[in-house]
């Protein structure tokens, strides 16, 4: 039995202090959302860009029949742009699989399919061994590219958005979009290497150790980032805002009728936010490159260009490119600043400008065409990068992946899958001439601006909603 003495002095002692809680962890850490954001969709466009510029240097040699050289190439950009078509219906298989199971297991899936596709091209027969089956099993695994990459983009923006601190959803969207520069540096850097080690005595035709097997090692070498990708990309854990939808019972059954039939307007928007980013993207990278190294005076019957070797007209675009990486970082937290309309609205202004001045920047020499890279790739930078935020903010929380995925890649037809065909016409027309291809960039600029003008600002909308 206790004493008076003790008990008064239990008594009178203070109760222990509680143990604070403590808060809890962020479910992925800023540098895993960083690096699983970007080195996806670097892996994608390393991908995606190993084909744009086997399009322009060497399946029009090996996968279709001798003969004129521009049908050849126009073929070529055919196949190019059927991974176009296929984007949208990847985004929405994709996007339902992420607005319904989540986002990790789904951008695995793409990752994987991209990877595999791009590996098995790296085998290919060419047309001089099987004939028609050549292109045709070109074509077959050109779609699944573009089926990933329709699933890749969205996913990995939501990675990014979805986990970003508060004010900074720009900033972080900005890291899948750099995944873009970089996938083509690497892979026209790996291109080049293999071209200065097989040597060509014709500055506008590879070599024949070039066309007969160098070619083949830039696809080989996919597997090994893709590795790289899935072990990043299987350490992820959902977004707080995915496992709060799904805690409360918000997931839709079926994402695409719910995007249609409530966010229509939305889409619409999306998809001409992204038509100028694209037209101009995919201009700058495979247009250039075959307006770059077609001879100022073919004998052969082809379109005149630059004239420029392929090693130098490379080099060229791989330093324009390094402006891409830049201001698409750039654009970030000028976004997160000035809002995503705001600083787009003007960007897509100088895009217009930019269409209308190619002839005097083209024919102005060395100088010239350099300076219309740089700008040209600023300028890339400064519209792609903001899309990483913008088009998820459009839409909820059970519908975005499918909603943000609908409109980059039905985006994608309207701009990437016709632009190099149109382009390639176009110079035909103007007689050898980029100044109309200069204004279909400025007109699919106009409707871009008119979209922005017509839209609201999103910068502070609820991403967790």
């Amino acid at each position: 039995m206790s004493s008076p003495t003790t008990a008064a002095a239990s008594a009178a002692a203070p109760a222990p202090a509680p143990t604070p809680a403590l808060a809890p962890a962020p479910a992925n850490p800023p540098s895993r959302v960083v690096l699983a954001s970007l080195i996806g969709t670097t892996i994608e466009f390393y991908d995606f860009y190993v084909y744009a510029t086997a399009a322009v240097l060497v399946f029009p040699h090996l996968f279709f029949p001798a003969g004129d050289p521009t049908t050849a190439l126009l073929s070529s950009f055919a196949i190019f742009g059927a991974a176009m078509v296929a984007r949208p219906l990847g985004a929405i298989v994709f996007g339902h699989l992420g607005d319904k199971h989540g986002r990790k297991a789904t951008l695995v899936g793409a990752l994987l399919t991209m990877g595999i596709a791009t590996f098995f091209i790296g085998f290919l027969p060419t047309y001089a061994v099987v004939g028609w089956l050549a292109p045709l099993l070109l074509v077959i695994l050109r779609i699944a590219q573009g089926f990933a990459l329709g699933g890749e983009w969205s996913g990995a923006a939501l990675v990014a958005t979805e986990n970003a601190p508060a004010g900074k959803r720009a900033w972080y969207g900005t890291f899948p979009q750099l995944g873009a520069p970089i996938g083509f540096i690497i892979a026209n850097g790996l291109f080049l290497i293999i071209a200065a080690m097989l040597p060509s005595d014709d500055p506008t035709r590879p070599s024949q150790a070039f066309l007969d097997w160098g070619w083949r090692i830039p696809f080989l070498f996919s597997v090994v980032m893709v590795v790289v990708g899935l072990w990043v990309r299987l350490r992820l854990v959902e977004s707080t805002a995915f496992s709060k939808a799904s805690k409360e019972g918000k997931l839709t059954k079926l994402p695409l009728a719910t995007v249609f039939r409530t966010y229509w307007k939305q889409l619409i928007l999306g998809t001409f936010f992204m038509l100028a980013t694209y037209v101009l993207f995919y201009l700058m990278t495979t247009f250039s490159l075959s307006y770059g190294r077609a001879a100022v005076e073919p004998a052969d019957g082809s379109l005149p260009g630059l004239g420029y070797s392929y090693t130098t007209f490379v080099l060229m675009l791989i330093a324009g490119v390094v402006f891409f990486g830049i201001f698409t970082l750039v654009s970030g937290p000028w976004a997160d600043r000035w809002g995503r309309r705001k600083t787009l609205s003007w960007v897509t202004l100088g895009i217009i400008v930019f269409g209308l001045v190619w002839v005097p920047l083209l024919g102005a020499g060395f100088c010239g065409v350099m300076l219309w890279l740089v700008v040209g790739f600023s300028l890339m930078g400064l519209t792609f990068g903001p899309m990483g935020a913008l088009l998820p903010e459009l839409f909820p929380t059970n519908v975005r992946y499918t909603g943000s995925g609908i409109s980059y890649n039905v985006s994608s037809i309207l701009g990437a899958a016709v632009a190099p065909f149109i382009a390639v016409a176009l110079w035909q027309a103007g007689g050898g001439s980029p100044f109309w291809v200069g204004v279909y960039l400025a007109g699919s600029a106009v409707l871009t601006l008119i979209a922005l003008l017509v839209s609201k600002e999103t910068k502070d909308v609820d991403i967790d909603a």
